[in-house]
């Protein structure tokens, strides 16, 4: 199993390298509840000390499903498909996804992805608390300057 590299840590930040996308399927994790292994899915909120967001780097084989058709109780999560291709069921609806599709999905929708392609599928998917973003993008954010060089 791979482990998470610390590339740099302090009171601002902390930086971690998971290695290659083509190695994300060496990870793997154990479910509290059900304590079954699931292969290719990277935590981060804890390795990044994250305080706002779970988010999760995951690596699904061809013709496979995530093993668990779930919702969740507070947090709407958000998958970015990197690679590969595949179905989204979301309560009833089933719809197809590839490289680029985005998919936001409500704490209370039952959801599932499903790889139909031949080759891995890779994806990332981001948990946050739903209703939670108050300022985003640049209306959150303030200019410095920073010595020596020019904006």
């Amino acid at each position: 199993m791979n482990q998470i590299e610390i590339i740099s840590e302090n009171s601002n930040c902390t930086a971690i390298n998971v290695g290659s996308m083509d190695k994300w399927n060496e990870y793997s994790i154990i479910f509290p509840i059900s304590r079954r292994e699931v292969k290719g899915k990277i935590f981060l909120k804890d390795a990044t000390q994250a305080t706002g967001t779970e988010i999760s780097l995951n690596s699904l084989p061809p013709k496979a499903e995530l093993p668990d058709f779930h919702f969740h109780k507070k947090n709407e999560e958000t998958y970015i498909i990197l690679r590969g291709s595949g179905l989204f069921l979301v309560d009833d609806d089933s719809f197809p996804i590839e490289e680029g599709s985005v998919i936001r999905v409500a704490p209370e929708g039952k959801r599932c992805i499903t790889n139909t392609s031949d080759s891995e599928m890779l994806f990332i998917c981001i948990q946050s608390k739903a209703g939670s973003l108050e300022e985003y993008t640049i209306d959150d954010g303030e200019q410095v300057s920073i010595k020596g060089v020019e904006s």
